[in-house]
């Protein structure tokens, strides 16, 4: 930190033109400490299972589609029909996925409807290996 005092002996000292380099080390230090918090988020590296690239023709027959609809009251519904428990709803899963081609699940959860609901069920699908499973929204086309 620069001081300027005045010469006791009468005679005035030149002004002092040194820069203040306080500021710019703080922020240096600043920056710094900023680079050694990114540096390993940055290098910190996600194992992700991506498709395999294959030069097989895509299926000619469409896989079957299940509707499957949860109400606001955690009711599920496969393809309009009510499904009375959870055991039933992973009997027809295991049912499903032993076929060929694996039909696709349009899972259809109400906006009202509990995470809790949602979440079972879709965990009922991963543990009995259903792979095609898709969210879908109508709720922007109803008028």
């Amino acid at each position: 930190m620069a001081m300027n005092v005045k010469d006791t002996s009468g005679i005035d000292a030149p002004p002092m033109c040194d820069i203040n380099t306080t500021p710019l080390i703080d922020v240096m230090l600043v920056l710094l400490i900023m680079l050694i918090f990114t540096l390993p988020i940055m290098t910190h590296a996600v194992k992700l299972d991506m498709p395999q690239a294959t030069n097989a023709p895509p299926p000619s027959v469409p896989p079957e589609v299940i509707d499957l609809e949860i109400d606001f009251d955690g009711t599920v519904v496969w393809n309009g029909t009510v499904v009375p428990s959870l055991q039933t709803l992973e009997a027809y899963f295991r049912t499903e996925a032993s076929k060929d081609p694996q039909p696709e699940i349009h899972l259809r959860p109400d906006r009202r409807a509990k995470y809790d609901a949602v979440a079972k069920v879709l965990a009922a699908a991963q543990r009995n290996h259903m792979r095609k499973i898709g969210f879908v929204n109508v709720a922007e086309f109803r008028e």
